[in-house]
């Protein structure tokens, strides 16, 4: 195994790492310095796109048309041709204490999204699901900070975390309509040394892999919510992983160069550095696009 820097754009909260088989391009985001960032596997020909606010996540759509994005203030489709970004629903109404966070597609197409309390001090966030006809449905409230959203590769297992409960859980998921159901601990993370769980990706073992942010650390628990492997990182504060590349197994990671609160110090010249881990004998699995 081996970690090497593969894009230095310090971005301020880099976060979304996402492959995309179809154009073998790497995409991934700036929260707070709200871009969209492209590169090819090895970190070439990066392409950046301006958004209007901060945003949590993207996802490609099916009608190669640009991206849908959750910004601060809800989903927006974000024309890569022209740069325009439109807003398409909010969730959320005019409150700036609460903003749009991680997100991803599930096999039918549909974009799953949670909020977050901008404090991070308190239970006001929820989880939606945007279909591809712009409804939005809610499916979950009483969330912190909205993280780690992936599916089981048979589906029938929603993971998701509220970064400041200390757990990852499971999720009974419905397939055929979106739909969450018998929430329970999937396992609960090591935060004495002042970690949470981030974002997450499931490889094509069915082993999640979560971005332990503020910790280093990078960890991969078996199906059963026992801890397979740790991975130390060269900078505290990586914040997401995404399986990759040619032949999916290029492990993708973000970090931020700034917190957005600040309770923890910087990360020396590698802050906000994109990350790919090679030769880890291990491949991942073909993240969706939004769209019927």
């Amino acid at each position: 195994m081996r970690i090497e820097v593969l894009v230095d754009v310090k971005t301020i909260l880099g976060e979304g790492p996402l492959w995309d088989v179809e154009q073998q391009r790497l995409y991934w985001i700036d929260s707070f310095g709200c871009n969209v960032f492209r590169c090819t596997a090895d970190g070439r020909e990066i392409r950046a796109w301006d958004v209007p606010g901060k945003i949590g996540s993207m996802a490609l759509r099916k009608d190669g048309n640009g991206a849908i994005c959750s910004l601060q203030d809800g989903f927006y489709a974000l024309d890569f041709k022209t740069g325009d970004s439109t807003l398409i629903n909010n969730p959320i109404g005019n409150n700036p204490a609460i903003r749009l966070n991680d997100g991803k597609v599930d096999r039918r197409g549909r974009f799953i999204a949670g909020s977050m309390d901008t404090m991070e001090s308190g239970p006001n966030g929820e989880l939606y699901r945007l279909d591809p006809d712009f409804k939005v449905t809610k499916l979950d409230s009483g969330i912190i900070v909205s993280n780690g959203p992936c599916w089981s590769p048979d589906d029938k297992i929603f993971y998701f975390a509220d970064s400041w409960s200390g757990e990852i859980w499971a999720y009974d998921y419905d397939i055929h309509t979106g739909s969450v159901s018998n929430r329970r601990t999937f396992t609960k993370v090591d935060t004495s040394r002042g970690g949470a769980a981030d974002g997450s990706t499931v490889d094509a073992e069915g082993y999640l892999w979560n971005a332990q942010v503020y910790d280093a650390k990078l960890v991969r628990y078996a199906p059963d919510g026992k801890v397979d492997r740790v991975i130390d990182m060269p900078v505290k504060k990586v914040t997401s992983v995404n399986f990759g590349g040619p032949n999916m197994d290029i492990l993708f990671v973000t970090s931020m160069a700034k917190p957005p609160l600040p309770r923890f110090p910087g990360d020396g010249v590698l802050r906000g550095s994109l990350f790919a881990i090679y030769d880890l004998g291990i491949k991942g699995v073909p993240e969706p696009r939004f769209g019927a």
